[in-house]
């Protein structure tokens, strides 16, 4: 590939973002398109705004504006510590690849381009290997100049990943600290509960805690696999819920609604709002009757504790010398739980769990087929002997530009919208009892895939039978690096036109909201519901995460081989930045909060990108015979070796594990305050697992829905707490979404 196909490529993504990026700043304005681009402010109470002016058709920058100009701090004290870490996941790109792109732009590419070993042509028909470690000869004196840009961005890398680390640390001990009306702090899920004959399994769990904890043992409920009943009730409430939304959006709306026939006043939806209110009383009935013989009790409890203390040291020993029986962790948050999850027998988790990784590792063998072809299609020469019909169209210059430059990725990337379903049904099979947990077991597998199926498939399978002859001459182990080094800077075109198709373009499709934009033109204009509410979403972080890591991936190992990448990078990046900015403080709700708990995998895949740009290095300088640089290399992969093992001694068992020293403080001022007997009377309510019990009513609900009242009214403050635990001020509640007009 030459820089002008390369332009083209750019080109093409370039016109899709300004396009995409033009028609949302006109639908964000439209009043019909309000639950899809502000649901998340819609939901805390803000109105939709249904003036008609010339400005709602004209595109405006004005949320790239209000993106800019919302603080971390803010972000934190209304949306929740994980939309911060994702942050913070962008802001630690767009530091380190600007150090890699300045020194990597200024040091690197010019060694680069002046090397001899390939032809050089007209500037606009440079191909584009002339840029890359290839064009340098062997032996050459100015490999130096690369084993420099390797220690400028390894300790650069280092250094930001400490900073970040200590900062994303001490902002989740303020998450704990901050929370004193969480319920999971002194809850116990108990699993494995052993079958007696003479005993129920509320009888068991009550008998063992008592002989052994009788002092800081509370209550606890059991976990019931439920029937038909139960989910048709389930789904009823669901709907009870829509139309109580709907209700409230009617009721914000000024003047009179009437019926279509005959003009009166329509009260139905209040009607049905207040009804479903008071039949609340009469489910309970209902439930306590006829679905309760539905239910079968498992082996399976939540374990409520006087203290945060008395769970967690529960929650940490072994309970008994089979340690296959009561095995003990602390509750995920209520609205945390997977509770279908909790049903199955804990001795098939492992099995459940190598099944999982076998059906993952034969998906990605099954998925070498499209990376194949993609592969392929990169190569037009091969291309036309494969499909020789393809001969008369490559030969005009912009449709082989656009066959071998753009459709490649295009086609990787429609594969790979297959991967997050599949992986989040895998993760689910394995049995985390969190949603939370499930999501993160599919940022792995979804992480693992990318990276294999993206970057080393891709490397090794330019064709079926390129990727065997390669494979052919890896004699040991010995032979990946110089392998590695020769074949990352062949790849340069792809990797790039990737970043533009899925790293451009997949952020301009996030912005858009294509699919529920789709639902709403669908409900609005085909069925004619126009005041049908639209579930707003939570964050997708198992999808969003290992996208943002496989660029940094992609980033690392490219940066002294193919510089020219860098700069697509940034941009990549800076869009990134202001996009899921926007989209967090607009669209997606917090339903849960995991405390954080994705910023080890960040640092982690980070320190392994690290050595594998080493690694690569040092196959670099061998195949260049340069044995100064590669001697210099070697301390570097050791010191960051040696670095990741600090940061896992010091910040990683924070993540890991509650800090037992926090949970005691805040026993006692509960006991000071008089809380405690508050927390214990609605730790029932939380983990409540029946239908019927609305979620307001639950402690889990009030915990959740203080948040939201704090952003509603900024007068809510409780005197005595820091501004970080309490509502904000009026300046940050209207940019959250307090109840003004969007």
């Amino acid at each position: 590939m030459d820089l002008n196909a390369l332009g083209t490529s750019a080109g093409i993504n370039i016109g899709v973002c300004v396009g995409v990026f033009s028609l949302y700043s006109i639908l964000r304005k439209q009043p019909s398109q309000a639950r899809v681009y502000f649901g998340r402010r819609l939901s805390i109470g803000a109105r939709k705004c249904t003036a008609l002016c010339l400005d709602r058709f004209v595109p405006s920058a004005s949320w790239i504006v209000k993106a800019w100009k919302t603080t971390d701090e803010e972000i934190l004290n209304n949306v929740g510590l994980d939309s911060v870490v994702f942050v913070r996941i962008i802001v630690f790109s767009l530091r380190i690849f600007s150090i890699a792109a300045v020194t990597c732009i200024l040091i690197v590419l010019p060694v680069n381009y002046q090397g001899n070993v390939l032809d050089h042509k007209d500037l606009p028909y440079e191909t584009l290997e002339v840029f890359t470690i290839l064009n340098v000869r062997q032996g050459s004196k100015w490999l130096w100049t690369h084993c420099l840009a390797l220690y400028i961005i390894t300790f650069s890398a280092c250094v930001l990943l400490y900073i970040e680390y200590k900062s994303i640390t001490k902002m989740r001990l303020a998450h704990i600290t901050g929370s004193h009306l969480n319920p999971s702090q002194f809850t116990v899920v108990v699993r494995a509960i052993p079958w007696s004959q003479e005993d129920t399994y509320s009888d068991s769990v009550r008998k063992f805690f008592m002989r052994n904890y009788e002092s800081s043992y509370l209550s606890h409920q059991m976990v019931y696999r439920s029937g038909k009943i139960q989910k048709l009730m389930s789904n009823a409430g669901k709907m009870c819920k829509i139309l109580k939304d709907v209700s409230i959006e009617q009721n914000h709306k000024p003047g009179l609604y009437h019926c279509g026939f005959c003009g009166a006043n329509s009260d139905s939806f209040q009607i049905l709002s207040h009804e479903s209110e008071s039949s609340r009383g009469k489910s309970s009935l209902i439930d306590n009757g006829g679905v309760e013989k539905k239910k079968k009790v498992c082996a399976a409890a939540f374990v409520f504790f006087k203290t945060r203390y008395a769970a967690l040291a529960t929650s940490q020993v072994l309970h008994s010398s089979n340690p296959m029986s009561w095995v003990t962790q602390l509750a995920p948050e209520p609205k945390d739980v997977y509770w279908s999850n909790l049903w199955i027998p804990y001795g098939q988790l492992w099995i459940r769990k190598i099944a999982t990784l076998l059906a993952s590792i034969a998906f990605m063998l099954v998925f070498l087929i499209p990376v194949t072809v993609v592969q392929g299609m990169t190569h037009a020469d091969k291309l036309q002997k494969a499909l020789p019909f393809l001969k008369g169209p490559l030969k005009k210059k912009f449709i082989s530009q656009v066959m071998t430059g753009y459709l490649p990725s295009v086609v990787l990337i429609l594969a790979l919208y297959t991967v997050p379903p599949i992986m989040m049904v895998l993760s689910a099979l394995e049995g985390s009892i969190s949603r939370s947990g499930r999501k993160k077991s599919a940022c792995f597998k979804i992480l693992y895939f990318t990276i294999w199926n993206v970057f080393v498939m891709n490397i090794f399978a330019g064709t079926v039978i390129d990727s065997f002859s390669v494979f052919k001459k890896l004699d040991s182990v010995k032979d990946l690096p110089p392998q590695l080094a020769s074949a990352i800077p062949a790849q340069a075109k792809f990797f790039m036109t990737y970043v533009f198709t899925s790293g451009w373009a997949s952020l301009a499709c996030e912005l858009l909201q294509l699919y529920p934009l789709l639902c709403n033109f669908i409900r609005r204009y085909i069925f004619r519901m126009k005041d049908w509410a639209i579930d707003t979403m939570s964050f997708p972080y198992h999808t969003e995460i290992p996208r943002l890591l496989l660029f940094g991936f992609i980033g690392f190992t490219c940066s002294i081989l193919v510089p020219l990448i860098l700069p697509f990078l940034l941009i990549y990046f800076t869009l990134a930045y202001f996009i899921y900015r926007n989209q967090i403080i607009n669209v997606y709700i917090t339903k849960y909060q995991s405390g954080g708990h994705l910023w080890p995998t960040v640092h982690n895949t980070v320190i392994f990108s690290l050595i594998m740009m080493q690694i690569i290095a040092l196959g670099v300088f061998g195949l260049r015979k340069s044995p100064v640089s590669s001697g210099f290399t070697f301390p570097l992969v050791i010191f960051t070796l040696l670095f990741n093992q600090y940061c896992q001694q010091r910040f990683h068992p924070v993540f890991k594990n509650h800090v037992a020293e926090i949970l005691i403080e805040m026993d006692r001022e509960d006991e000071k305050y008089g809380r405690t007997e508050e927390i214990h009377q609605q730790l029932h309510a939380a983990y409540c697992q029946s239908p019927s019990t609305s979620p307001d009513t639950s402690m889990a609900g009030s915990y959740h829905h203080q948040e939201e009242e704090s952003i509603q009214d900024p007068e809510n403050v409780t005197p005595g707490k820091e501004p970080s635990q309490v509502s904000l001020n009026w300046s940050v509640a209207s940019t959250f979404g307090a109840p003004e007009p969007i």
